[in-house]
């Protein structure tokens, strides 16, 4: 496919044609031609990825719930010029097409991001430009007219008296990267706080759901009921650190990989050190704590596992994958692809409850490959490009190596094996005579055993290992509800509770 570009010169790409109810017929947009406005021109990073967002719906912007999703890596856009999409070429990827059953005369919302933070794999995050919302009835000889006129600002955390935000320059991520990385966390102190300034409180840090961020804390104080229990006194006295998982991948799982950076060093020598700085903790306590769910249920155990004299407990919610031998329904190790199991069948990556398959690998990937400027899954930011990064190498281009091809699934094993170092059972098996007396008291796992993401799984041979071990024998406490779903009884409130619970063991 060959594309001439040139400054002041339009490029085009072709609209995918879409099934309707009826029949296939092709997108009825005659073109959309998207600026960029003045004074965005000098944030405006070329190469980036561009989206258009398209929905019926008009209760929610079309960049956080849309239909269909139109996307282009815009490699020769220069800001000063403008991008006409129109039928003549097929620079383009689209999701969503196949389902969209618009006719003509329908009324349909659209917005435009481009995705341009090179230390943010997300869409919808600080720093990347977008437009406001317009609308157009569906017609073959409709025009699209999009400026892009807004950049999302950064985060801001809720002004509150016992809300302490910490932001610190990583020496070592600025130096792994060649550009400035700043570590950051938002600090929810207890009620009691001010009458004791300086008692070392126990302190837990939270490691936030996939790609969660630091801003979790503003949730917090919407519910009502939680801050009112907060501050009645009854609450426990902790310290609750909502902890921040950008980065340029995806979510950095807070460990240190070749790819990310050391992070894990990053968290426990720079930014942690810190934040205990500043709410007077003092590390000989022995009453620095971890906890999560999901991804941060990884993290959360992940992070007790390679730093175990460091943390002093955790409490892990349906953890991403323990085990890659069970990597949901995959064997990384020994299966041929993530596409398709080993009777054929499309290989599931979501369920609800009663085990209704939901959406398969071959979906997922696909999506995580239109998210991507690269065509594939390598900067999606979403799970398996996130995944890649954490757990990979290096490839010979800077990039991640690619674990699986993103089209066929096919695993490349050579690159699978170098995932070991992260499969938290096989770190414990090689490892048990070390960590296991260093683990004692320190592990509670809970998961849903009908998980959606067939997360349970893994977890339920972490439990067959850590039942078996000796010397000592482990006193994990690992739980599985029967039927219910991946996180269904996360609750900040049952975590703290249960961590006040073991301090007054002490």
């Amino acid at each position: 496919m060959n594309i001439h570009f040139s400054r002041n010169i339009i490029f085009c790409f072709l609209f995918l044609v879409f099934t309707s109810a009826v029949t296939a017929q092709e997108l009825p947009f005659s073109k959309a031609m998207i600026s960029v406005s003045p004074e965005l021109k000098q944030s405006f990073v070329k190469g980036s990825r561009l989206f258009i967002h398209i929905t019926k719906l008009n209760d929610k912007e079309p960049r956080s719930h849309s239909e269909i999703t139109i996307g282009i890596t815009a490699d020769h856009w220069e800001a000063a010029d403008k991008l006409v999409i129109d039928k003549r070429h097929k620079n383009y990827q689209a999701i969503g097409l196949n389902k969209w059953l618009g006719k003509a005369g329908d009324k349909y919302y659209y917005q435009a991001v481009y995705k341009q933070n090179i230390d943010d794999a997300q869409e919808n995050i600080p720093g990347n430009l977008y437009s406001g919302i317009d609308s157009v009835i569906l017609s073959s000889k409709s025009n699209l007219s999009i400026s892009i006129n807004k950049i999302i600002p950064p985060f801001e955390i809720i002004d509150h008296k016992f809300v302490k935000t910490v932001m610190v320059k990583s020496e070592l991520l600025t130096a792994f990267f060649g550009r400035t990385r700043n570590l950051k966390a938002a600090i929810l102190l207890p009620s009691s706080y001010y009458e004791h300034p300086e008692k070392s409180f126990p302190i837990c840090y939270r490691a936030p759901g996939l790609n969660g961020r630091y801003d979790a804390i503003n949730r917090f104080f919407k519910n009502k009921t939680l801050t009112d229990w907060w501050f009645s006194g009854n609450a426990p006295q902790v310290i609750y650190v909502f902890l921040d998982s950008q980065g340029p991948f995806g979510d950095t799982y807070q460990v240190d990989s070749e790819n990310n950076g050391p992070c894990g060093k990053a968290l426990t020598e720079e930014l942690i050190p810190e934040i205990e700085k500043q709410v007077h903790y003092k590390s000989e306590s022995k009453m620095r704590f971890l906890a999560g769910a999901s991804t941060g249920g990884w993290v959360a155990l992940g992070l007790q596992i390679f730093y175990p004299d460091f943390f002093d407990g955790t409490w892990s919610y349906s953890p991403d994958p323990v085990d890659f031998e069970h990597y949901g329904l995959i064997n990384i190790y020994k299966d041929s692809t993530i596409f398709y199991n080993r009777y054929g069948y499309l290989q599931p990556g979501k369920r609800t409850v009663y085990g209704e398959p939901t959406y398969s690998m071959k979906e997922w990937i696909e999506a995580e490959n239109f998210a991507s400027r690269t065509n594939n899954y390598l900067i999606s930011g979403g799970q398996f490009g996130a995944y890649n990064a954490v757990f990979g190498p290096k490839g010979s281009d800077g990039l991640p190596s690619l674990m699986f091809d993103p089209y066929t699934g096919v695993i490349d094993h050579a690159v699978a094996k170098q995932w070991e170092k992260y499969d938290l059972k096989k770190v414990l098996e090689k490892n048990w005579s070390i960590l296991g007396p260093k683990l004692q008291g320190k592990i509670w796992i809970w998961t849903g055993d009908m998980d959606g993401l067939y997360s349970n799984v893994a977890t339920r041979f972490l439990k067959t290992f850590l039942d078996k071990t000796e010397n000592p024998r482990s006193d994990a406490k690992i739980s599985f509800t029967p039927m219910a779903g991946h996180t269904a009884e996360w609750s900040d409130q049952a975590v703290l509770k249960m961590i006040a619970e073991k301090v007054a063991k002490k």
